[in-house]
């Protein structure tokens, strides 16, 4: 089985991002994570909110009956029963899905080989961005689009560097520069993070200023943590459901204590131990969810991803990536469009990133 690589750039040591060239479970050289070190953290961030003293929220409650049948509109005739996923708690007000479909352009300033967000000069990349918006609107105009910025905050290197955790947590004035990017577009922001060897602890509070502001949200990806010690790029990594659950839980502090909307938290996933014990995985009413189909490939190869490790683990919501270059390499040499996603996949992806 074929994944991801990493390229390393000489300045930064950048990784760029690949897929399988095989659905399946049974070739995949990952192991499964061990919860190890972060289940009691994460116990900690479950039980916090309790604690907290609450903001009051400016934004109208969820209607529930809306909510619902926006799910059941999502779902696309899903008749396996897994789709809308039951029992999930009702989203503060102020959510942002599945009231629109967030379409993201990902990537880092430092590198044009990482996505479409650091290859073209900045005001091509948002017109660009603006192209795929309205695309997807003309092909489901029943669902309003939003634009984001997914950017990566901290990236995964060949080099250890002084604390030898392999990864490189960009300067915020990068960070700074994409959040005036993404006022010019009214676009959300997402700061990814691949920990390499460090850990999810350790860096998820470092953007703790910038998840305070109710237009940037958060994605971690498990292909680059690295549990087990390895290099980033040598084999595919692995975040456990007490992972996630610290997040969401963080993320969810923050929320109260502050009156924000919702934050949309990405996981991305293209294998099935790159997430494992993916039913304890806590939803909660400040975040929401999104498990991100990451693989690139074509077509049949994407569907078989999206079939195997997202919709038949289902946690809330789903994402669907596309490649510009990757996923034309094979016949028949052709990227998905926006009507294809849309008529494919049961539930329909509401979150859509571009590499």
């Amino acid at each position: 089985m074929k994944f991801k690589s990493v390229i390393f750039s000489a300045l930064f040591v950048l990784c760029t991002v690949v897929l399988l060239t095989n659905c399946t479970e049974s070739g995949s050289k990952t192991s499964a994570g061990k919860k190890g070190d972060s289940t009691a953290t994460a116990k900690a961030a479950e039980d916090a909110p309790d604690t907290l003293s609450v903001a009051k929220s400016s934004y109208p409650p969820t209607n529930k009956a809306e909510y619902d049948s926006l799910l059941k509109f999502n779902a696309h005739g899903d008749t396996s029963g897994r789709w809308p996923v039951k029992n999930q708690p009702y989203p503060l007000g102020g959510a942002i899905l599945p009231y629109k479909r967030i379409v993201a352009f990902y990537g880092n300033l430092y590198s044009k080989k990482m996505g479409i967000l650091g290859e073209l000069p900045p005001n091509e990349m948002l017109a660009k961005l603006k192209g795929e918006v309205k695309a997807w609107q003309k092909a489901d105009p029943k669902t309003p689009v939003q634009p984001a910025l997914h950017y990566i905050a901290v990236v995964a290197q060949g080099d250890g560097g002084k604390d030898g955790k392999f990864r490189y947590r960009m300067p915020f004035k990068q960070i700074d520069s994409v959040l005036v990017l993404a006022k010019k577009a009214h676009a959300l922001v997402f700061l990814d993070v691949q920990v390499a060897l460090s850990n999810i602890q350790a860096e998820l509070p470092l953007f703790e200023k910038y998840l305070l502001m109710p237009q940037v949200h958060f994605g971690m990806d498990p292909e680059f943590s690295m549990k087990d010690g390895s290099k980033p790029g040598k084999k595919i990594g692995t975040y456990d459901a007490a992972d996630i659950n610290y997040v969401t839980g963080y993320l969810a502090n923050l929320v109260k204590k502050n009156g924000l909307p919702p934050k949309i938290l990405i996981v991305h996933r293209f294998t099935k131990k790159m997430v494992t014990n993916y039913k304890d995985i806590k939803l909660r009413p400040e975040v929401q969810v999104v498990m991100d189909m990451d693989g690139w490939g074509e077509p049949d190869l994407k569907t078989g991803t999206y079939r195997y490790f997202i919709d038949r683990e289902p946690v809330q919501f789903t994402g669907f990536k596309l490649f510009y270059k990757n996923d034309i390499k094979k016949a028949p040499h052709h990227m998905l469009t926006p009507d294809e996603v849309l008529s494919r996949y049961k539930p329909q992806p509401i979150y859509i990133q571009y590499q």
